[in-house]
């Protein structure tokens, strides 16, 4: 019986000893953990209320951004804007055009019949781009239809208040790279029939009010055709391999820039040709003398013609030769 106390009294002591180690275990690794926590917090606050030493950089997570795919310069019905972003930046700068001298409007050759089919290529534009059936006078004089002026906005269905406005000018054309082609890639500019937007029907008075001035200096009355106007312009002179000086490209980076989207066409690259510069040609009267200039050539030089049938005097001072009821264009 003595024996049976003194065993359970032992197992007692070691089962007493036991809870009292394991108690102190917990209340060590509970200070630790406090003490770690703490070190933790103040480690975090003196970071943040700390500007980054020196000389040791702070790991930080940065998001990766997601591919972005290099635009291709295929044909489509319309392209983004970052399309004509990239054109612009493939066009060669030249920051001398005036030093391209020589430009006479005959080295394009406005307007001819490419096709043989009687209508010539102003004739040609107010039929693509008329929004009704035209009518016409002789083969292919058109006289009515339905045409919106994209650079005023105005709604026009009598042909003779349109000009046919070469997109970019022939001159600002002839500075930009055509005063080193051959004769034929300038006729073909000229007449460019094989991108729609070389060539628009356009008030007659917004299109000499733009004259030849690049987007540097003349951007149309339409606001809202701001980022096509300039899509456009880089459209073609990156078909035609011009070049731009460091103003035009910076306006039309700017307009670029402000656009979300762009309904124009990509077009092809058309094949230019170098030739020699034209020598220059003496001035050949059109018909009854103009009092003030002689020729076409040299009232275009000085931002005059085209002269319309019926609404300018200036028509009766020059032959019409083609029979479309415009002069000097």
């Amino acid at each position: 019986m003595q024996k049976n106390k003194r065993i359970w009294l032992v197992i007692g002591l070691v089962c007493l000893f036991v809870l009292v180690v394991g108690s102190i275990a917990s209340s060590v690794n509970a200070v630790r953990s406090m003490q770690t926590a703490v070190t933790v917090d103040s480690l975090e606050q003196a970071l943040e209320a700390s500007p980054t030493p020196v000389g040791i950089s702070v790991p930080t997570e940065t998001p990766t951004p997601p591919a972005t795919a290099i635009p291709e310069l295929t044909q489509s019905a319309s392209a983004t804007t970052s399309v004509f972003v990239a054109m612009l930046a493939e066009l060669p700068q030249d920051d001398s055009p005036g030093s391209h001298t020589g430009y006479d409007r005959d080295y394009f050759n406005a307007w001819i019949d490419a096709d043989g089919d009687g209508c010539n290529t102003r004739a040609e534009v107010l039929l693509m781009e008329s929004q009704t059936t035209v009518s016409t006078r002789g083969r292919c004089t058109v006289t009515t239809g339905s045409w919106v002026s994209v650079y005023d906005g105005a709604m026009l269905t009598d042909a003779s208040r349109l000009d046919i406005d070469h997109f970019v000018p022939l001159n600002e054309a002839w500075v930009s790279g055509a005063y080193a082609w051959d004769s034929a890639t300038r006729v073909q500019f000229g007449n460019d029939l094989g991108y729609g937007p070389s060539l628009v029907a356009v008030t007659a008075s917004s299109n000499r009010s733009k004259s030849d001035q690049d987007p540097a200096r003349w951007m149309p009355p339409a606001r809202g055709y701001f980022c096509d106007y300039a899509a456009t312009w880089v459209a073609v002179k990156w078909r035609w391999s011009l070049s731009v000086d460091s103003l035009e490209r910076m306006a039309l980076q700017s307009v670029l820039n402000e656009c979300t989207s762009v309904s124009v066409e990509v077009p092809q690259k058309a094949t230019v040709a170098a030739g020699a510069a034209p020598e220059p040609v003496a001035p050949v009267s059109d018909g009854v003398l103009d009092p003030n200039y002689g020729t076409c050539s040299l009232a275009q030089a000085n931002g005059a013609g085209p002269y319309v049938q019926g609404v300018d005097p200036e028509y009766e001072w020059y032959r019409d030769r083609d029979k479309d009821g415009v002069v000097c264009e």
